[in-house]
């Protein structure tokens, strides 16, 4: 009768440490999505934290060559931030471009406007949709749903101005009263 109580005991022990240790399910998809292309390099600036990363996108224009007609901002570096709720992938991640950059669907602080990234999330959406998302913002700007407007309204108006704005913003030039980050 001792034994059947000490191998309850050591039971319950072990299942008590292992719920300590639970891996949540966010986790583990984000475990088996990263893998991305080899154009795409990923770090956790916590390693223990895969809900917490950032990914540096070259914008590479011959995967999209059929779309693209600008490519203004090919070979440039961009880094983003993603910061992935526990309640993924019922909740898009959180992705912040981490460069000032010139363009229509990036703000000045950073803010993405990328319509999975909101109203059109659905769980069955991956972290590999985002980054061909963002790819693909970088390779043709849509000036239609822009978070800066002045960008936005030079695009639509001017694209060959527009142009000019993206190499000397890329360069580390300053538009306005703005000065751009330089990514190349």
């Amino acid at each position: 009768m001792l034994k059947l109580f000490t191998l309850k005991q050591a039971k319950k022990d072990q299942s008590s440490s292992t719920s300590q240790n639970k891996t949540s399910a966010a986790q583990i998809r984000i475990q088996k999505e990263l893998s991305l292309p080899s154009t795409i390099n990923i770090s956790f600036p916590d390693s223990n934290n895969l809900l917490n990363f950032q990914l540096t996108i070259k914008p590479d224009e011959g995967k999209f060559y059929l779309l693209s007609t600008a490519g203004m901002y090919k070979d440039a570096t961009f880094t983003f931030s993603f910061t992935v709720k526990p309640t993924y992938p019922h909740d898009p991640p959180k992705v912040l471009c981490l460069n000032k950059v010139y363009h229509p669907n990036i703000d000045l602080e950073g803010n993405v406007c990328l319509n999975i990234l909101r109203e059109d999330w659905k769980p069955v959406l991956s972290i590999s949709s985002i980054v061909y998302g963002l790819q693909f913002l970088l390779l043709e700007p849509n000036p239609d749903d822009p978070l800066n407007k002045e960008a936005a309204e030079v695009l639509r108006s001017d694209r060959k101005a527009f142009a000019n704005n993206v190499a000397r913003a890329l360069k580390g030039g300053i538009i306005g009263p703005e000065k751009f980050d330089k990514l190349y």
